[in-house]
């Protein structure tokens, strides 16, 4: 507790978002913050140079200070550089400054699944999430095979625009070659998230369904069940979900997960 206490401290003291309207390499004019994430404060700004508007990602300064905070903040424009995905976001710029480490990305602007479902309220079926399910894994497969592990496939990262999906926020990836230590304080679901292994990304994926078929669930009482007793779903969708969660022998590539639910 008083670690946490003194990390809040530190980041409020120290990692303060920069002002909007400042001027960044003679180019880019921060407009608004994004977020703050353990590692990065992220911005909306203005590329004068290409009058674009892009994402811009700078290393909190705390972060800054340590090789492994600085190590991460590296390998996440390494991997956007071999990823090379027309669903995920260009490398547009990377540079180092007074006020820091920085990066700079396309944005893709296009609404969350968090803002779909918790903002909009728009509801997914079970064949609405398969296909939505398709073509993440199309996508997550090219990660996958370039051995990269996004390892954070939650609904604020993953976008969709004009009816196309897009994956976001590389912070927390890494190659199947790094060796990550895990807190052994972490939660058990948090440590399988976070696993460098094909399998971290498949678990994540199936939380993401469950998000979206969640949307069209009407609690019937106040008793709490499981996930598989409140959900209206097919016996198929569950059996393919349990070996995502890991409740049951888990998949061990994309191509196993497509197959189970092209079955359906």
């Amino acid at each position: 507790m008083i670690t946490e206490i003194l990390k809040g401290l530190q980041r409020t003291l120290f990692d303060r978002p920069l002002k909007p309207v400042l001027l960044l390499q003679g180019r880019y004019r921060i407009n608004e913050v994004l977020g703050m994430g353990s590692y990065g404060i992220t911005y909306l700004a203005q590329d004068h140079l290409t009058d674009t508007i892009v994402v811009l990602k700078q290393l909190r300064t705390t972060k800054a200070k340590t090789e492994s905070g600085l190590r991460s903040f590296k390998r996440e424009s390494e991997i956007l550089k071999a990823v090379q995905h027309p669903q995920v976001p260009k490398l547009l710029d990377e540079f180092q400054n007074d006020r820091g480490f920085f990066i700079t990305m396309e944005w893709i602007n296009g609404d969350t699944f968090e803002d779909l479902i918790f903002r909009d309220q728009h509801t997914y079926s079970e064949n609405e999430t398969i296909t939505i399910f398709l073509e993440l894994l199309n996508i997550i497969e090219t990660f996958h095979e370039n051995g990269i592990i996004h390892r954070d496939l939650r609904i604020p990262n993953i976008i969709q625009r004009n009816g196309k999906l897009y994956i976001i926020d590389f912070g927390l990836a890494c190659f199947l070659s790094d060796r990550e230590t895990a807190d052994p304080d972490d939660h058990p679901e948090k440590l399988r998230m976070r696993a460098v292994t094909v399998e971290s990304d498949l678990f994540a994926l199936g939380h993401f369904a469950l998000f979206l078929l969640y949307s069209t669930y009407e609690p019937q009482s106040k008793e709490e069940r499981s996930w598989e007793e409140e959900l209206n779903i097919s016996n198929s969708l569950k059996a393919v979900l349990r070996k995502m969660l890991q409740l049951d022998d888990p998949f061990h590539s994309v191509a196993d997960v497509r197959t189970a639910l092209l079955q359906i």
